[in-house]
């Protein structure tokens, strides 16, 4: 199977890149006082499936042409996908070092054990602790191939007990773990958890990886449950949304709180993950879209690596744009914050693309990936 005829992993790239500028988008409105609690959940809650798809994408890519009864060549796998993630994550990482040193004059973070927490935990900037969570996932491999062969002999009834652990766990994680042991470092893992623990999303990498190997059994089920699907997704969404209101006007949450509450790792919060990941690729596994859709779509996720890797930067000047003029974050400017990130990072992502085929070392520095300079006369 050839992943590149699955034009619906690219547009749920797309969707998710959106999604997670959305969610960041959300975090700065809060520098208004009086945020709109409505375009808020819009940000902050029916995005909370970014993320989490983003590791379905990853494992769906790596599966979609693996075949299970083959050796696996481990050290060559590792090698690649330490190229593809280690290595941009440690030059974004020191390229967000350095501007914070340079905006702030801090030099701490460049002395133990600073330095170690950032490299370890993905502190460098906020959006890190993505790719090192996917390291780990890189890491145990051979782990992830003897699962899916294990789940794939009952496929419905061990994703099942996989769901319910993933919510028993994660309910622990979020609602009842506190970093509050009498050990420093042990205290500081803990503390850091949700930017290392690949536990957190076991559930949602296998099923990609369950539904790739299984990608014709997987889409034939999605046309014979479309009806089932969207109520799913429907009845997920809604659950996220009164949750969210219910924090807010009934317990008399902030949105900020509120938000840290009904998340991406809550029982419902893993629901719509599952719901969203199905739902989306249900709608974009339809023979047509319309073209201008699928032209954004299939930009953004083509580029989404970079996006996602530059678009705090960008949101940081942004910000700093706004602050020095007296600008609230008032519902009209968060529209505007939100439009001008996506461009501005996706117009830098397409840049990087087009000098790195003439200088292939900054695409190998920061996508992973070195591209061929293009041919004399082409």
């Amino acid at each position: 199977m050839s992943r590149e005829k699955i034009m619906a992993i690219e547009y749920i790239r797309g969707v998710s890149m959106l999604g997670v500028i959305g969610i960041h988008t959300g975090a700065y409105s809060l520098s208004n006082p009086k945020v709109n609690i409505h375009l808020f959940a819009l940000l902050e809650i029916i995005t909370r499936f970014s993320v989490p798809i983003f590791f379905f994408v990853s494992a769906f890519g790596l599966f979609i042409t693996q075949d299970l009864t083959a050796k696996l060549n481990y050290s060559s796998f590792l090698i690649r996908r330490l190229r593809t993630v280690l290595l941009p994550y440690i030059v974004w990482s020191i390229l967000y070092m350095l501007h914070y040193t340079f905006v702030s004059g801090d030099t701490m973070i460049w002395h133990p054990p600073l330095l170690y927490e950032f490299a370890f935990f993905g502190l460098a900037s906020y959006q890190l602790y993505f790719l090192v969570i996917l390291l780990w996932f890189y890491t145990f491999m051979p782990l992830w191939r003897t699962l899916v062969r294990s789940i794939i002999k009952h496929p419905i009834r061990n994703l099942g007990i996989l769901l319910l652990l993933q919510m028993l766990f994660n309910y622990y994680s979020s609602y009842i773990l506190h970093a509050n042991f009498s050990n420093h470092y042990l205290n500081k893992l803990i503390f850091h958890r949700t930017s290392y623990w690949i536990f957190h999303y076991v559930f949602i990498f296998l099923f990609g990886a369950v539904c790739a190997v299984e990608y014709v059994k997987f889409k034939e089920a999605i046309k014979c449950y479309r009806s089932y699907i969207k109520t799913f997704f429907s009845i997920s969404l809604a659950g996220m949304l009164l949750f969210y209101y219910y924090l807010v006007y009934t317990l008399n949450y902030t949105p900020e709180a509120a938000v840290n509450t009904d998340h991406q790792l809550s029982p419902i919060g893993i629901l719509y993950t599952l719901s969203s990941t199905v739902f989306l690729f249900m709608l974009f596994s339809k023979d047509r879209l319309p073209e201008g859709i699928q032209k954004l779509l299939g930009s953004l996720g083509e580029h989404s690596y970079v996006v996602y890797l530059v678009h705090p930067l960008v949101m940081y000047y942004l910000a700093s744009y706004l602050s020095v003029r007296n600008l609230l974050m008032t519902a009209p400017t968060t529209i505007m914050f939100y439009l001008t990130t996506v461009i501005i990072s996706l117009t830098f992502a397409i840049f990087i693309k087009k000098i790195g085929k003439f200088i292939p070392v900054i695409s190998l520095l920061l996508t992973g990936s070195k591209l061929s300079k293009p041919k004399s006369g082409v």
